[in-house]
């Protein structure tokens, strides 16, 4: 009846290579791996066996959806329309996708059997890639012939009876070798209310195939159709369905195609990057490796050096040692055991080698010492072109060789900070050239030893110490300065903290302006500060106040007023 209608679906998928319609992707069960027995259709669109499916685990859930359910509905195309109620349900998970597949009431045997995945295992048996048909009527011999009007896969036995009956004595038999180049060979769909009847009509109001006896009963009074009218008006809204998925399809094969290509290049770049890394931490440690021999030759010419100062000194001593022994013994022995006349004659000789080895001079402590230290965080210049860390130093600062320097170490302004610069050096006099040292400083009143102002000491990691410190009040301070307990050079001294400069009555003068290049606020010749004043054009010199301040060792404001327009001149 509707053998020469267009296909459902106007789209053919591009299959891979070398695979045909009926390949093991369509025609075995994913569970197990066999041809399809009863395949049933999951709402995921995976097939699987019914067997298969009645085997999984179930597992129960709350349907809140109803009878209407879209799991329902695309589970089986047979069950009828219920109101919505909250009821148990019971589910199963699709062993290919995981997704939950609500059963309906029937269970695994009342999903859709998905016929065209039947077809296609009809489509492998007759390539002989698969196991070997049985008649549909018998179901004990193996097939030889097909009626094309029944759609029935026949053996020989059954095949004679078929054409006996005078029913189908006309119907159109076909070997089933001239089948072979078909696509469509599938059993027609039977009516599961009415087992002898072929669904050919279409219920419009249930949505759902529907035989001529369910037309008469329960369908009486529903618009019903042959399948071959409504075919074309429900595949063009499949199609339409169709056509708005396709481009998701492309899109995310699009984006599956980025991710690919952005994992490829992230991994080359990962890979790029480790090689980078270990380029790098190689000849790092390289480096440091070098580094480090360097500093255990260094350490080790060290250790050679003082232990061959040491030997020297101690072969001196016992040297030095044994002559005042020689001399002590002789001696003794001479004043002890000889008589007046010996000792008279011997006098010089000992007098004189006596006074020789009292002369001699030699020191009562070591001429080197233990101190060897090391300093990771020192800055070490380059090595095969990478920065190191880490020094040997073997200098050690003498508190006695150490200079304060600065223009503050002995005057200073109440509410002012006052600073200067310790020059650490060791018992040679060179500059340590490293930072490190614990300094001790103090700035105590000395009316007020109770009450030291706080200091501050920054180390500039180059040997020099910054230390300042903010005065409260006037007055005499003692400042000390002190290396391991003991006090630097020029330590401790006194600093006469001053009251600070008074606010300059008058206006500051050209001469010591000009001095200062240019700075608003400077010392007058009186020692305070005046407040800053815009420098003027010559062409406009309006009075100026005089400062009343007698001069301290520079000229006074008076005078440098009266000679303001010449020195204007020569300033501007």
């Amino acid at each position: 009846m509707a053998e020469n209608r267009k296909p459902l679906l106007g789209f053919v998928g591009k299959l891979p290579c070398g695979t045909t319609p009926g390949n093991s992707g369509k025609t075995h069960c994913p569970l197990c791996m066999g041809l399809f027995k009863t395949p049933r259709l999951l709402p995921c669109l995976h097939t699987v066996c019914t067997t298969c499916l009645e085997q999984l685990e179930p597992f129960s859930v709350v349907d809140i959806r109803g009878g209407d359910s879209d799991t329902s509905s695309e589970g089986s195309i047979f069950q009828e329309l219920k109101p919505c109620t909250l009821q148990p349900q019971i589910g199963i998970l699709c062993p290919v996708c995981d997704a939950q597949v609500d059963l309906p009431m029937g269970g695994v045997k009342a999903l859709t059997i998905d016929h065209l995945a039947m077809n296609d295992v009809m489509l492998e048996s007759l390539r002989g890639e698969g196991q070997g048909l049985v008649c549909d009527l018998c179901s004990d011999r193996e097939v030889e012939k097909r009626c094309q009007t029944c759609k029935a896969n026949l053996c020989h036995f059954c095949c004679q009876a078929h054409r006996r009956q005078k029913k189908t004595t006309y119907h159109t038999m076909v070997d089933l070798k001239d089948l072979k180049g078909y696509s469509q060979v599938g059993k027609p769909i039977l009516c599961p209310a009415h087992p002898a009847e072929e669904l050919r009509l279409f219920c419009e109001l249930c949505d759902r195939p529907v035989c001529r006896d369910c037309v008469v009963g329960e369908h009486r009074e529903h618009p019903c159709d042959f399948t071959s009218n409504v075919i074309h008006k429900h595949g063009d809204s499949v199609r339409e369905l169709l056509k708005g998925t396709q481009p998701h399809v492309q899109a995310l094969e699009a984006a599956l195609a980025q991710i690919k290509g952005t994992h490829s290049a992230l991994k080359e770049r990962v890979e790029a990057v480790a090689t980078e890394v270990r380029t790098f931490s190689e000849g790092y440690i390289k480096a440091i490796e070098e580094h480090r021999d360097k500093l255990l030759k260094q350490l080790e010419d060290i250790r050679v050096q003082k232990e061959n100062s040491l030997q020297l000194q101690k072969a001196q001593l016992e040297q030095l040692l044994a002559d005042m022994r020689t001399g002590v013994e002789f001696t003794e022995h001479l004043l002890s055991s000889g008589s007046d006349l010996e000792i008279l004659v011997t006098k010089g000789v000992v007098v004189e080698r006596l006074a020789k080895l009292n002369k001699v001079e030699y020191s009562a402590h070591p001429g080197v010492n233990e101190n060897i230290t090391f300093s990771p965080k020192e800055k070490a210049g380059l090595c095969r072109g990478y920065a190191v860390y880490g020094a040997i130093n073997t200098k050690e600062v003498d508190p006695a060789k150490c200079v304060l320097q600065g223009e503050d170490l002995h005057r200073a302004r109440e509410k002012q900070t006052a600073s200067f610069t310790l020059l650490c050096k060791d018992a040679a006099g060179e500059n340590m050239g490293r930072g490190g040292d614990n300094i001790q400083v103090a700035v105590v009143p000395k009316d007020k030893k109770n009450s030291p102002v706080k200091t501050m000491v920054h180390d500039n990691k180059d040997g020099t110490y910054c230390i300042s410190y903010t005065p409260k009040e006037p007055g005499v301070y003692t400042v000390l300065v002190c290396i391991k307990e003991q006090h630097v050079q020029g330590s401790p001294f006194t600093v006469t903290v001053r009251k600070r400069h008074r606010p300059h009555p008058g206006v500051f003068h050209c001469c010591t302006f000009c001095s200062s290049g240019g700075q608003k606020t400077v010392r007058c010749a009186c020692g305070g500060t005046m407040p800053g004043t815009e420098r003027q054009s010559p062409l406009r010199t309006p009075p100026l106040p005089l400062c009343t301040c007698p001069p301290a060792g520079g000229i006074s404001c008076h005078t440098a007023t009266r000679l303001r327009a010449f020195r204007l001149r020569l300033c501007f």
